[in-house]
């Protein structure tokens, strides 16, 4: 998978995330605590909403429609509706970059 120059550091308050478009596709990257950050699909599995606009807290997104939680390191779903879990990425911190890899 190639590595992607997604964003500062900077970008992303902490406990938060960021929509992220590349290829086509739309991601979230998330910031938890100093550089760990974490990259998911950015639509919910449940109804395709994106999850820019959701509640992160304790390495779980919520979704802003229905409330369907993930686990941002795994991307389990944690609660229904959801059901079908989130596709992670590895996500890395660089020279005050977030680096992530995507699929080619």
């Amino acid at each position: 998978m190639p590595a992607i120059d997604a964003c500062a550091l900077d970008d992303i308050e902490e406990e938060d995330l960021i929509r992220f478009d590349h290829g086509g596709k739309t991601y979230a990257i998330y910031r938890m605590f100093g550089e760990e950050v974490f990259c998911t699909d950015g639509l919910c599995t449940h109804e395709q909403v994106h999850l820019e606009d959701g509640l992160v807290m304790d390495y779980v997104i919520e979704c802003p429609r229905h409330n369907g939680r993930f686990d941002i390191r795994t991307g389990a779903a944690k609660g229904a509706p959801a059901c079908i879990d989130l596709a992670t990425y590895p996500a890395r911190v660089e020279g005050g970059r977030v680096i992530v890899e995507l699929p080619a």
